[in-house]
C-alpha cells in the first residue's frame, strides 16, 4: 500500500491524466473496491456475474476517463472510484433485471473466483486448512448483510469497507456525523444479531 504522504502526490498527478498514477491509486484501493463491489452486487447479481469482472469494468472506466478526474482534496480519488463502482454495479443489475434475464429467478450461488477475491480482503491469514471455514463464514456474512435495510448496508459499506471518515459518510448519507455514527452502531448491532442467529 502507498503511504498517505505518497497518495497526495499520486492524486495530484492523476488529476493531470497521469496513467501510471491512476493505476497505482487503483492498485492501492483494489482490496476495498473488490469487497465494496461484491457486497453492492447482492445475491441476485452475484448469481450471474463475478465480482472480479465488475471490478475490472470499474478499473477500465476509471482508466478510460482518467482525464476527467479533478483533484479537490485527499479523498477525491476514492469518491470518484466509489461513484464509478456504484454506476457499474447499477448498470449491470439493470441489464439483468430485464424480464428475459431476470437473475432473481435463479438460485444465488457463491462463485469460486468471487470467494477467492473477497476472502483475500475479508479473511486474514487464509490458509488451505481454513478455506472451508472461511467460505462458510463469508456465505453467512453475505446472507446476514443482504437482510439488512438499505441504509444499514450503505453505512457499513462506506464506513467499514471503504473506511471513509465519519464526516465523509455523513455527507454521502445526508445526515449529521452524530446521526451517522448512531446509524453505523445500529447497523453493526443488527448485523451481529443476525450473524448470531442459529
Amino acid at each position: 500500500m502507498v503511504e498517505d504522504a505518497g497518495v497526495e502526490g499520486l492524486v495530484e498527478r492523476a488529476s493531470r491524466g497521469d496513467a501510471v498514477a491512476v493505476e497505482t491509486l487503483l492498485e492501492n484501493e483494489l482490496p476495498r473496491l473488490r469487497t465494496f463491489v461484491h457486497l453492492r452486487m447482492g445475491p441476485a447479481l452475484r448469481a450471474r456475474e463475478e465480482t472480479v469482472d465488475l471490478v475490472q469494468s470499474v478499473c477500465r472506466v476509471i482508466l478510460a476517463r482518467r482525464d476527467q478526474f479533478r483533484h479537490e482534496g485527499g479523498e477525491q480519488f476514492r469518491r470518484w472510484l466509489l461513484a464509478t463502482a456504484r454506476r457499474v454495479v447499477a448498470d449491470k443489475a439493470k441489464y439483468w433485471r430485464r424480464d428475459q434475464r431476470d437473475a432473481a429467478r435463479e438460485e444465488p450461488r457463491l462463485l469460486d473466483d468471487d470467494f477467492a477475491t473477497v476472502a483475500d480482503s475479508v479473511c486474514s491469514q487464509l490458509t488451505p486448512s481454513r478455506v472451508a471455514s472461511a467460505r462458510e463464514r463469508l456465505a453467512r456474512f453475505e446472507r446476514a448483510y443482504a437482510t439488512l435495510p438499505d441504509d444499514y448496508r450503505e453505512v457499513i459499506a462506506l464506513a467499514r469497507v471503504l473506511e471513509l471518515p465519519h464526516k465523509e459518510v455523513a455527507e454521502r448519507l445526508g445526515r449529521s456525523e452524530l446521526a451517522t455514527r448512531t446509524l453505523l452502531h445500529r447497523a453493526l448491532a443488527a448485523l451481529s444479531a443476525t450473524l448470531d442467529e442459529p
